[in-house]
């Protein structure tokens, strides 16, 4: 009709896709209709959902948090790796931080390998696994490593501040807090 306003009106992102598929009854249906074992489908859609997460990050940050977790946590355990690069993951999305991962690594005075050049050795394998767990976790919420935005060795700071944080976990000579 002439002069009147029909603009398609597009969906926000609230609203697009709002009707909700039961993941497992899809994939027993995927399955069946495949014939293809369940458990089979089920790894499957696991591994693609990594594979999703971790490509969130260029190779270039992942590389760099590689780098970080392998020099502050040289000598931790694996899980207290996880969780150092699990603290560098949600300080980018916490108001207080950059929102990149380069940026809360770079950021001056929060993470001494940066300042000492420790940073710029290459990552052990161990580091660079750790880093894609934390990924994985971080972006599925599937066993988030933590939620703590500091870490601290209590045994080398003298920080009454970073003392005075509330503690949430406590892996090796790592404690980590929010």
């Amino acid at each position: 009709m002439p002069g009147s306003s029909h603009a398609e009106k597009k969906p926000s992102k609230q609203n697009r896709g709002s009707h909700t598929v039961k993941r497992e009854k899809q994939i027993r249906d995927i399955a069946k209709q495949q014939r293809v074992p369940v458990n089979l489908l089920k790894k499957n859609a696991a591994q693609a959902e990594e594979r999703s997460a971790t490509s969130r990050y260029s190779k270039k940050e992942k590389d760099l948090l590689a780098r970080l977790v392998n020099a502050e946590a040289k000598g931790e355990p694996y899980q207290g790796k996880v969780a150092v690069a699990a603290v560098v993951l949600n300080r980018t999305e916490h108001k207080a931080f950059p929102h990149t991962v380069t940026g809360v690594i770079m950021e001056k005075k929060q993470f001494e390998p940066v300042s000492n050049g420790q940073i710029n050795k290459p990552a052990a394998a161990e580091s660079k696994k750790a880093v894609n767990e934390a990924i994985v976790s971080h972006e599925t919420g599937k066993g988030k490593a933590t939620e703590a935005i500091y870490f601290y060795n209590p045994d080398l700071t003298d920080s009454q501040w970073m003392r005075s944080l509330k503690v949430v976990k406590k892996i090796g000579n790592h404690t980590f807090a929010k």
